[in-house]
């Protein structure tokens, strides 16, 4: 069974995150789906937002545009810990070329749109950071 282009591309990006020193001496974990207590040591982590996808296929090519919503949370007591998150995920995100994609093709992975912004809870600061892939998906067999 094939993954779904969206799948491969939220575990590929999970996975980079998870894997770079920068992002991850500022959190805890990057969460697919956060659990009942996600607050941690470093009392920040990175959770998979909402996704939407738009068709971007050509004559011969099944293509989709990707974006993804990466949520940061943080209970550090300034706003600007939660900009160095959100500037570590862009960083290590933003138009790599060396991420590739097992049954789809990446085509191209764009951090479009970062942010800080107040949460209603008092003590959380909550970071976003839009991430766009194009991906080439193959013909079914």
């Amino acid at each position: 069974m094939m993954t779904s282009p969206a799948a491969e591309t939220w575990k590929l990006i999970q996975n980079t995150l998870e894997s770079t020193p920068a992002v991850m001496t500022l959190v805890d974990a990057v969460y697919d789906k956060v659990g009942p207590n996600p607050w941690r040591a470093k009392n920040a982590y990175i959770s998979r937002g909402p996704v939407y996808g738009v068709d971007d296929g050509a004559d011969c090519v099944d293509g989709q545009e990707l974006t993804f919503q990466i949520d940061i949370w943080s209970r550090k007591p300034n706003r600007w810990s939660c900009d160095d998150i959100v500037e570590a995920v862009r960083k290590a995100l933003h138009e790599r070329d060396d991420l590739q994609l097992t049954e789809n093709a990446l085509a191209q992975l764009r951090v479009t749109l970062w942010r800080v912004i107040d949460d209603p809870d008092p003590n959380t600061v909550h970071g976003i950071v839009q991430v766009v892939a194009m991906v080439e998906v193959p013909e079914a067999a």
